[in-house]
């Protein structure tokens, strides 16, 4: 299980990130957003590709929902509470890595956060 610090912990430790506090949420870019919080319902939107987003609702309803699609990507709710620290740390970076710059991705290779 996880809890919001461990997602917090997580972005902190990707490079180029940015953070935005909204009035019901807070928002992480590199280079284009790939992650929101809501604390209050301790979920977490992660951009992820169709395929991903797909299957992880198909596995696990309980813990994943579709949130939206935009082109080529959609993006994935992802309830903290049913989810251990490893795969959200997983699902992070690849979220990351989508809107990452190519070279921010390529000097971080496929070093996950831990």
């Amino acid at each position: 299980m996880s809890v919001i610090a461990d997602f917090l912990d997580l972005v902190a430790q990707l490079p180029g990130v940015t953070r935005t506090d909204h009035e019901r949420y807070t928002a992480w870019k590199a280079g284009q957003t790939f992650g929101y919080l809501w604390e209050p319902t301790r979920t977490v939107g992660l951009k992820q590709t169709l395929a991903e987003q797909l299957a992880l609702v198909a596995e696990r309803p309980d813990v994943f929902e579709v949130q939206f699609t935009m082109g080529a990507f959609g993006w994935v709710v992802v309830h903290l509470d049913h989810v251990e620290r490893d795969e959200l740390a997983e699902l992070t970076f690849e979220a990351w890595r989508l809107t990452a710059p190519t070279t921010a991705v390529e000097a971080r290779a496929d070093e996950l956060p831990r």
